[in-house]
């Protein structure tokens, strides 16, 4: 870096050691100890024979994947002062964490140099050779300190460009191209089941090079880049005037583009933008060059998981970790890990929706009636179309459902439906506590699911979403799925005789509840799940295998599921209903949501056949 900003100082050195690093710093320091799997410095004994000539191979599959990051190492390759230890620590440490952190990329953000000398240049090349004999993927682009800064990428060679040039990426796998004048490369690599880019993009683009860059994305259309140039954000919530320029001529209008990754300044920062599309772009300036031995090549980890929507974000000194075997001073200790705001963080992104507008998920297909019709199905209930007096039994078992109202209430229908609903379509409940008002259905007089006792086992589903204007001083303890007649009435008293024989239930704070009472009991035996946020489709499910009842949201056991033995469902032959709960044998309570398909099976299904797989 050579600007007025490069001199300013640089944010205090933080403690490190936070979240799951602080084990992983425990654990190397003690395989340090004992020279097991320390990182080596630069007198270390050299990996063992297997780590250096292993294949590296990322599962691509995995929904969690990690992309490491390493910005400025200028002062570890300048003239006389060349030290490439820390830079061949870091590079060590992608290839013995490769696997358990499933590292799918590394990339590099400029000024590899201080001065792009011929001799510089080629020390940090042979660094980097530690991952060409592996094939491990990564990139590299020029910064200012690599290449004559009053330059564009039309400068033609440099001792950069001989050692870092297309040459050198040619037979790697994720290596997708360069451009003709060599700076700037787009590299592929496969993770979390898709294809993703990293565009690597020199110090100063020209115009060939802003069309280069808009050719490759337009060759790539369904693909989500990340964008790696050296100098973009200058401080958190800003950009430079040349970041500013990328923005408005290529990241603005190109909605692929999701993250971008920068050095250059210092201190690390942050800026978010919108696009031209309405979407977030994360812009991340990282840069540790300030702090002790030239920031002693740091690694920023960019741990994706596409389950929870997020990018965890972490930065760790691998050469300062492999010297703790011989004892640290107390500035190492503040270098091992940092813990700042801007060097430790999450980013929540739904990657599903960010990416919708250039590669759209595609929707689930309805599925016929036939393919959920598996054996032992007795009651199947889904809403393609506005309900009627009548909604029919598609099982064909009997156990048709009539409209019931109540306060002059309605029912509605919407084509809103879980994304792995089977049925496109789920009815829209409203009822309302006091006064009592609202529509539900019921099993028709004389069904053959009124009299069912199950005690053979089993699996009750269905698909609910609460609007987010639920109240639970009005719509807390309605029922999705339940079953009428009382404790009382079936002669077992034990807690309160007015409850219902059997009723999926959502609490006041939204968690769904399964209370019933067994066969085999008394009493009332009772599942709770988690509380469920609003405007969210969710699946529930109730399987019991005859002596045991689980209840799953999404396919996942909740943690307050009953021990005692519990056998069947409890029957005085009066009907079920849906979106109903009857208190005392009277209606007390009407759902006020969207309920998708519901679906009874008489015996325990495992989580591989619910309704929404």
């Amino acid at each position: 870096m050579c600007t007025s900003h490069d001199h300013e100082q640089g944010e205090a050195a933080q403690a490190g050691a936070g979240r799951r690093n602080f084990l992983r710093a425990t654990a190397l320091m003690g395989a340090a100890a004992t020279a097991v799997a320390a990182l080596p410095a630069a007198t270390a004994q050299a990996a063992p024979a297997e780590s250096r000539t292993a294949a590296w191979r990322p599962d691509p599959d995995s929904r969690r994947f990690t992309l490491a990051v390493m910005p400025d190492t200028q002062y570890l390759f300048d003239g006389p002062s060349i030290d490439k230890a820390p830079v061949e620590a870091s590079l060590r440490y992608l290839l013995e964490h490769g696997r358990e952190e499933n590292i799918v990329f590394l990339s590099h953000l400029g000024d590899l140099t201080q001065n792009g000398t011929k001799e510089e240049c080629a020390a940090i090349g042979e660094a980097f050779r530690l991952l060409d004999r592996r094939g491990v993927g990564y990139s590299i682009l020029a910064g200012n300190h690599d290449v004559r800064s009053s330059t564009t990428d039309q400068r033609g060679s440099t001792p950069y460009l001989d050692v870092f040039g297309p040459d050198r990426f040619k037979d790697k796998a994720t290596y997708g191209g360069s451009s003709p004048d060599g700076y700037n490369s787009f590299h592929l690599f496969k993770a979390g089941g898709r294809q993703w880019m990293v565009l690597a993009l020199d110090w100063r683009l020209s115009d060939k090079g802003y069309a280069w860059a808009k050719e490759i994305m337009a060759r790539h259309p369904k693909t989500p880049v990340i964008l790696t140039t050296h100098e973009l954000v200058v401080e958190d919530d800003a950009l430079s005037s040349y970041g500013q320029q990328l923005w408005d001529r290529l990241i603005k209008d190109h909605d692929q583009i999701f993250l971008t990754l920068n050095g250059h300044y210092w201190p690390a920062g942050r800026a978010t933008r919108k696009n031209a599309a309405g979407h977030d772009v994360h812009l991340h300036l990282t840069n540790y060059q300030n702090r002790y031995f030239g920031g002693a090549a740091m690694i920023r980890l960019y741990h994706f998981d596409l389950d929870r929507n997020a990018i965890d974000v972490e930065t760790i000194s691998p050469w300062i970790l492999g010297r703790a075997a011989k004892g640290l001073n107390e500035l190492e200790r503040q270098e091992i890990e940092l813990s700042g705001d801007a060097d430790r963080f999450t980013v929540d992104i739904d990657f599903a929706a960010r990416f919708n507008g250039f590669d759209p998920v595609a929707a689930r297909a309805e599925r016929p009636v036939s393919k959920l019709l598996i054996p032992g199905t007795v009651a199947y209930w889904r809403f393609d179309q506005a309900v009627s007096d009548t909604v029919r039994d598609r099982s064909g078992r009997g156990n048709d459902l009539t409209l019931v109202t109540v306060g002059g209430g309605r029912l509605g229908w919407s084509a809103d439906h879980h994304p792995d609903q089977p049925g496109h379509g789920s009815l829209e409940f409203q009822g309302f506590k006091s006064p009592l008002k609202g529509a539900y259905l019921r099993t028709v007089d004389g069904a053959p699911l009124n009299s069912a006792t199950f005690a053979n086992g089993y699996t009750i589903e269905a698909f609910y979403r609460l609007p987010a204007d639920w109240n639970p001083s009005h719509n807390a303890w309605s029922g999705l799925v339940s079953r009428t007649g009382t404790g009382g009435a079936a002669g077992k008293t034990a807690d309160d005789p007015d409850e219902p024989l059997a009723t999926l239930s959502l609490s006041n704070d939204r968690e769904p509840q399964w209370a019933m009472r067994p066969l085999n009991q008394q009493g009332i035996a009772t599942n709770w799940g988690q509380e469920t946020p609003l405007e969210t489709w969710w699946h529930l499910a109730v399987v019991n295998d005859g002596e045991h009842t689980t209840l799953y949201v999404e396919g996942c056991p909740v943690v307050r599921n009953p021990k005692a033995a519990s056998v069947g469902i409890t029957s005085v032959g009066l009907p079920w209903l849906l979106g109903g709960y009857e208190y005392g044998g009277r209606i007390d309570q009407i759902l006020y949501g969207r309920l998708g398909d519901v679906r009874i099976v008489e015996r325990a299904l495992p989580v591989m056949s619910f309704m929404n797989r």
